[in-house]
């Protein structure tokens, strides 16, 4: 019988498991949530050794995507991923614009895009009421600079 001065021994290790398990269900959600965060329309942008522009802070820019074939996606509205006219894209710049002035405007264009189709998006979105207009580019890597 053990008295009460004598002490148990004790236990030097931890007892891992519940953090598995917890790092496991982690694992799952971030697989499953991981290809949810990448949305819009697959486009080979041109590479530009470009500083990128000032965010707006509290402001989502609105972007106009030009995809390989010309067609026209702007991130705002309903079906955003399907093809928008020229009427809808100014009709949604306009009505983006009447409620925030400041939003920033942005163009995402393909690279084999002829350059009269990028010039086109971007009299629709001067229709609309935008002013300055941006380009999204992928960063200037190994990209060849012609001289």
């Amino acid at each position: 019988m053990a008295t009460p001065l004598q002490k148990r021994k004790l236990m030097g290790e931890i007892n891992v498991v519940p953090y598995i398990d917890v790092m496991l269900v982690l694992l799952v959600i971030f697989m499953v949530t991981a290809p949810l965060l990448t949305q819009g329309i697959e486009v080979d942008l041109p590479k530009a050794n470009s500083e990128p522009i000032q965010e707006v802070p509290n402001h989502r820019p609105l972007v106009l995507s030009v995809d390989a074939e010309g067609n026209l996606y702007i991130d705002v509205g309903e079906n955003e991923n399907e093809p928008a006219s020229g009427k809808e894209v100014v009709a949604r710049v306009g009505a983006v614009l009447r409620n925030r002035p400041d939003t920033p405007i942005l163009v995402k264009a393909d690279r084999t895009v002829p350059y009269g189709n990028v010039v086109g998006a971007m009299v629709l979105l001067q229709q609309g009421g935008a002013q300055n207009i941006g380009f999204v580019t992928d960063p200037l890597d190994s990209y060849p600079v012609p001289e």
